[in-house]
């Protein structure tokens, strides 16, 4: 019976297992879908659907740098156990050596990309979620190209819970942009300077300060000045190079950065799981509700 692109995309669905292995399984077995399913769960390759609905925010953060490009990545495991498994890390790396190759803008276009052994990125990651046994996804990465006047500086904390990549512009001291980074994973800020955050953020805030102030009973006629004292140090929590550097506290990331001869062009902070929802089971009410069953 000859096998058609409709039957390996319904055993796909049914299984999760990937395309190739779909195909084969119906080669194998003349087409004969129940068979098919069969093979795949024999073959271990049919339960990467089962765990579609599982929550995966654990993981690690990677950095892959070659030459003058840079891409940092996220991927997601349901445990920091398999996120140490040897499979994993072998997945890691080999997303990381495929998005600089490809460069896909989205990460739909890379789940949907052709990587070396001819399986798309998704059929990969579902292929070794069939073989490690928990649900694994890429959940996003950012792309860097740089000129060879400048510097990359990855920095993994934690063995990748925390990852940042900087750009460092007209410097090439590989070092100092890590150090940057370094401290970028250490204080968290969410801009690199003042005229990146909006004006309407900033009017926000000033209204926010300013009804403190109030409330604390100052006079109005130095609310104004105390406001302005207070947004500056609002600046110095949210924008890098008004922090004080990390490894010398007397002196600001911004000195620090023009120390080489450079600036800092853009960074990227993954923390693994940041933002997602994680499901918290009671074992004590799971262990109840199974006696109440029986």
């Amino acid at each position: 019976m000859a096998v058609t692109a409709q039957m390996v995309k319904e055993l796909r669905e049914k299984t999760g297992a990937g395309m190739m292995d779909c195909k084969k399984a119906l080669v194998q077995t003349d087409g004969d879908m129940e068979a098919a399913l069969d093979f795949l769960r024999e073959k271990g390759l049919s339960s990467a659907s089962k765990k579609a609905d599982r929550v995966a925010a654990e993981g690690t953060t990677s950095i892959t740098v070659q030459g003058n490009d840079a891409v940092i990545f996220e991927v997601n495991a349901e445990t920091d156990f398999v996120a140490k498994n040897e499979g994993f890390q072998t997945l890691v790396r080999e997303l990381g050596d495929h998005l600089l190759s490809v460069k896909p803008a989205t990460i739909e276009e890379a789940n949907a990309s052709t990587m070396s052994n001819g399986s798309t990125v998704a059929d990969h990651i579902s292929n070794a979620i069939a073989k490690i046994g928990e649900k694994i996804t890429l959940r996003r990465f950012e792309l860097f190209t740089k000129s060879d006047d400048d510097a990359f500086g990855p920095y993994l904390h934690m063995g990748g819970r925390i990852g940042v990549l900087v750009q460092l512009e007209n410097s090439t001291d590989e070092q100092a942009a890590r150090d940057i980074a370094m401290h970028i994973a250490a204080l968290n800020p969410q801009y690199i300077s003042r005229d990146q955050v909006s004006a309407e953020e900033v009017e926000r805030e000033r209204k926010v300060l300013t009804e403190q102030a109030l409330n604390e009973g100052k006079p109005e006629k130095i609310v104004e000045k105390m406001v302005e004292g207070r947004l500056g140090k609002y600046f110095e929590d949210i924008c890098l190079l008004d922090q004080a550097f990390v490894k010398n506290s007397d002196q600001k990331v911004r000195d620090f950065a023009a120390s080489t001869g450079g600036s800092v062009k853009q960074f990227v902070r993954y923390e693994v799981g940041e933002g997602i929802e994680k499901r918290e089971d009671n074992f004590a009410d799971e262990v109840m509700s199974q006696v109440n069953k029986k």
